[in-house]
């Protein structure tokens, strides 16, 4: 073999090994992508299945607002009636989200959380304790911003209870439990031309049960104790057992009997089955 042979050969072996690396290479290349794929759909199933689960979870929300500019004192009993009532449900596995003294964009950003968490197993409880105002055959939760004047105000600056479950069976809730502490006398009624007292008549969406604290069109003075009325008894009928329907009905036959029919909560019922509020 002379010296160019010699030389030929020893570029086609480098030659050759330059092939074999990058070969090796692109072989390297093609299976890490396919275990980054592979990781990749891995984690989208996981964030998947942890959406799915969050999805499936009982959820509350609770708003109790006690610092309105326009009455004469602040109320005390909406923020411990907020805190007693979330501890309960946390006990009891709700996923709880409490807004207290709650503005107009605190409950709006309230609700859209709620909404991203509902899904079609969700039980959801809405709470509000505070001044609730009807208009127009409408009951209104009223945030502590709201500049009322005259009852389009209210419109404007209220945040309608039934806008608000409307929103909830949309996303596909499995049920909605609703606990409206706001039949009290507001500040605003002087204001308005026409009568307005307590909250109106609410027609409960399908496989809803709302427990207002007085009977529509009534209001009921708060007591002197830590908690509301309505929501003391409450707390003594959310035993481990207890449903929904059964917990409401007994508040609020206990409250009519301890008030001697002065105070008559409403219940307003479309359960299509007693759903369960215990753990």
């Amino acid at each position: 073999m002379n010296v160019r042979q010699l030389r030929i050969s020893r570029r086609s072996v480098a030659i050759a090994t330059a092939l074999v690396g990058m070969v090796s290479l692109a072989i390297g290349a093609h299976a890490a992508l396919n275990k980054r794929s592979l990781d990749a759909a891995k984690a989208i199933a996981t964030e998947q299945n942890s959406d799915s689960a969050r999805k499936t979870s009982r959820l509350a929300l609770v708003i109790g607002n006690g610092h309105y500019p326009d009455a004469a004192a602040p109320l005390a009993q909406p923020i411990n009636d907020a805190h007693g009532l979330s501890a309960a449900l946390r006990g009891n596995g709700f996923d709880v989200d409490v807004v207290e003294d709650a503005t107009k964009d605190d409950m709006a950003r309230a609700i859209g959380r709620l909404k991203s968490k509902i899904g079609p197993d969700t039980v959801v409880m809405l709470f509000f304790g505070g001044y609730g105002v009807q208009v127009g055959r409408e009951s209104f939760m009223i945030p502590v911003d709201a500049a009322i004047w005259k009852e389009a105000d209210v419109r404007r600056d209220g945040v309608s209870v039934e806008s608000v479950l409307d929103a909830i069976m949309e996303q596909g809730a499995k049920a909605k439990l609703v606990v409206l502490d706001a039949s009290r006398r507001n500040p605003y009624e002087r204001r308005f031309r026409s009568f307005s007292h307590g909250l109106a008549p609410i027609s409960p969406p399908e496989n809803t049960i709302v427990l207002s604290a007085a009977t529509p069109g009534k209001v009921a003075d708060d007591s002197r104790g830590q908690y509301s009325v309505l929501v003391a008894e409450l707390l003594n009928n959310l035993t481990a057992q207890a449903g929904a329907e059964s917990a409401f009905n007994k508040t609020r036959v206990a409250i009519s009997r301890a008030s001697e029919g002065e105070q008559v909560p409403s219940v307003s019922s479309s359960l299509l089955e007693d759903i369960r509020i215990g753990g």
